[in-house]
């Protein structure tokens, strides 16, 4: 039986560094965490590419030892102000969305604990957002389509090397945008360095004739 040669996979097995990233790739997002003291407000932001879908789930723990729940408003807008989502008084809930366009997306929770004499004791709250590839529903996919396990995965992998694609020619797109912005300014400081220059030199043209009549007509130059 011939022995594999070396630094070579087997048939049917991915080279190890291709695994660890698609398995790092693929892994879950862990949700967020974060303390939200009593009258304050705290926004996280990101973002997200058009046509992306969103979906998340929040709660809201009441303070340690308190007698009433939790309060906190929940709002979710867009850079143009647009309320993508909201919600008084939550305590836990989900939400979704799909994206029009590329934008940076805000999510703000404000507590409406009142602050009295004491020092309140602060809410706990967790957001777990998730969008692309992480928001969608794979089991229920599996159960629509009638889809196997590898099949299933399949599926994973081929959403999340398009979205890789994507966010590549995105990129690509931006750095293209970037490079024409560079050359259009370069080319307006050197027309514009070319203007000051002609100025320069006409002022200066303009002061010597300008002096050389005036010392004539004191008679201090022939």
């Amino acid at each position: 039986m011939p022995l594999p040669l070396p630094g070579r996979p087997r048939l049917g097995q991915a080279p190890l560094p291709a695994l660890l990233l698609l398995a790092v790739l693929v892994g879950p997002a862990r949700p967020i965490s974060f303390q939200l003291p009593g009258k304050a407000r705290k926004c996280l932001r990101e973002e997200i590419h058009r046509d992306t879908l969103v979906t998340g789930e929040y709660e809201i723990g009441a303070p340690p030892g308190s007698s009433t729940g939790p309060s906190a408003n929940l709002k979710i807008t867009d850079s143009a102000g647009h309320i993508l989502y909201a919600k008084e008084d939550a305590t836990k809930g989900k939400f979704a969305f799909t994206t029009e366009d590329y934008d940076m997306f805000e999510a703000c929770f404000e507590s409406k604990l009142p602050v009295g004499t004491g020092r309140m004791p602060d809410q706990l709250v967790i957001l777990d957002m998730k969008h692309g590839v992480e928001a969608k529903n794979y089991e229920e996919i599996a159960k629509v389509e009638k889809l196997k396990p590898l099949e299933v995965e399949l599926r994973r992998l081929e959403d999340l090397s398009e979205s890789i694609v994507n966010d590549f020619a995105y990129m690509k797109k931006r750095e293209e945008e970037m490079r024409d912005t560079n050359e259009s300014t370069n080319t307006r400081v050197l027309y514009f360095s070319i203007f000051s220059m002609c100025c320069l030199i006409g002022l200066a043209t303009w002061q010597v004739f300008y002096l050389r009549r005036f010392f004539k007509a004191k008679k201090l130059i022939e």
